[in-house]
């Protein structure tokens, strides 16, 4: 997948999530299974997950070389990317506690998707003007996944919303 279809995919799925979200009313979006986190604290999870990202895209190339390497192999595919990452969650792979939501409530909700569509926003402009031997050359940390390409971790944030954009959807339809 190149970075040109990469990134409206991101901003789509970012714009997706964001109308499930404001659709849903107050006990909806605060309500959750035991043990699992409400449609509103999955939102501040995402916003975590792609706030941290944005100052690696702000940084010369060099520090970030500098910082965490080159990548040593060809980008996965999609495919090959999703069945690592659902692996993972299958061997008991859980997000880390700096990735844990705050509790949120409706009162947050505005605020918080305003946020969410901000930061997407700025992850895409500032992704796009990557070429796309770079989001091949350079990498991040992922939590679960390890070191990953640019490119590699672009589309597993466009897998990561519809994930969870899943998961609020099942949690509407079984209460």
């Amino acid at each position: 997948m190149t970075g040109p279809e990469i990134l409206p995919l991101l901003l789509q799925a970012h714009v997706d999530y964001i109308a499930d979200i404001r659709q849903l009313d107050a006990a909806q979006f605060e309500s959750a299974p035991e043990g699992k986190w409400s449609p509103g604290e999955q939102t501040d999870h995402l916003l975590t997950s792609i706030k941290l990202m944005v100052p690696a895209f702000k940084l010369p190339k060099l520090v970030l070389r500098q910082r965490f390497g080159k990548a040593n192999r060809p980008s996965r595919s999609y495919d090959d990317l999703v069945a690592r990452y659902q692996e993972k969650l299958k061997l008991g792979g859980k997000s880390p506690e700096r990735f844990a939501p705050a509790k949120i409530t409706v009162a947050d909700r505005d605020a918080l998707l305003e946020k969410l569509e901000k930061t997407a926003e700025k992850l895409v402009k500032l992704v796009g003007k990557w070429s796309e031997a770079d989001l091949d050359a350079y990498i991040l940390p992922h939590p679960l996944l390890g070191k990953v390409t640019i490119r590699e971790m672009m589309m597993f944030t466009v897998y990561h919303v519809g994930h969870h954009r899943n998961i609020v959807q099942r949690m509407v339809n079984e209460a």
